[in-house]
C-alpha cells in the first residue's frame, strides 16, 4: 500500500495524540517501516506547521516529539487536570537530582559530600519515580553504584537534551537577581511601613 504524504502527517499525528511518551524519529520509522528518517521529519515539520495556529503544538523534548498544548492555554488546562497534578519534589529530592544532573555518574558517596546528609532515602525515591537509575559501579575501593538522570528526568523537566540545562554561573546570576528583588520587596515594605506609621 502506498501512502500519500498527507496520510503520514495524519498517523504521525494520531500516534503523538494517543502518546504519553515522547516518539523519536528511530520508533516512528520502525512503525511506518516504508519511510525513512528525513521523510517523517519532513512530515512532523508539516504537522507543525498546521498547527502554528492551534492551540496545540509539536514540541521536541527528551529526544522524541510529543504533542502539548501551547503555554497561552495553560490556565485553562491547569483547571482540568489540578487534582491529577504530579506529586512536587521535595527540596531534599531536587538537591539530589541536582548533584547528579550535573556531575553524573556520580556515587551516593559524592552525593552525600555535597550535600553534607545522608541521601539513601532520597536516592529510593528517584529510583522509585525513574528520574535516576543505577549507571554501573565505580572503580574505586568498594565499586559503590553510580548514579545517573533518565529520560523522564528529562520530560518531567521539560528538557530535550542535558546540554539545555543551566550552567552554573547563570544559575548563581538568577539568585543573585531572585535574591536582589527580594530585598528591593523587602525596603520598599519598610517605606511602606515607616509613611503609614508617621500618618
Amino acid at each position: 500500500m502506498i501512502m500519500k504524504s498527507e496520510q503520514v502527517v495524519n498517523i504521525i499525528e494520531a500516534l503523538l495524540f494517543v502518546s504519553e511518551k515522547p516518539l523519536s524519529v528511530t520508533r516512528f520509522v520502525s512503525l511506518l517501516p516504508e519511510f525513512k528518517d528525513k521523510e517523517i521529519e519532513a512530515a512532523i515539520d508539516r504537522l507543525g506547521q498546521i498547527y502554528d495556529d492551534r492551540s496545540l503544538s509539536i514540541i521536541k523534548i527528551a529526544g522524541g516529539y510529543q504533542l502539548a498544548t501551547k503555554p497561552d492555554y495553560h490556565q485553562w488546562v491547569q483547571r482540568l487536570f489540578t487534582a491529577r497534578a504530579k506529586p512536587r519534589l521535595s527540596q531534599a529530592a531536587l538537591e539530589t537530582l541536582s548533584v547528579i544532573a550535573y556531575k553524573q555518574p556520580v556515587s551516593r558517596i559524592e552525593i552525600e559530600a555535597i550535600r553534607g546528609v545522608n541521601s539513601d532515602g532520597v536516592l529510593g525515591t528517584l529510583l522509585e519515580r525513574n528520574l535516576v537509575s543505577i549507571r554501573g559501579r565505580a572503580e574505586t575501593v568498594g565499586r559503590p553504584l553510580l548514579y545517573g538522570t533518565t529520560d523522564e528526568f528529562l520530560h518531567y523537566f521539560g528538557l530535550n537534551d542535558l546540554v539545555e540545562l543551566p550552567r552554573p554561573e547563570e544559575i548563581e546570576a538568577m539568585l543573585k537577581k531572585n535574591e536582589g528583588e527580594i530585598q528591593e520587596d523587602e525596603a520598599d515594605e519598610k517605606a511602606e511601613t515607616m509613611t503609614q506609621d508617621e500618618t
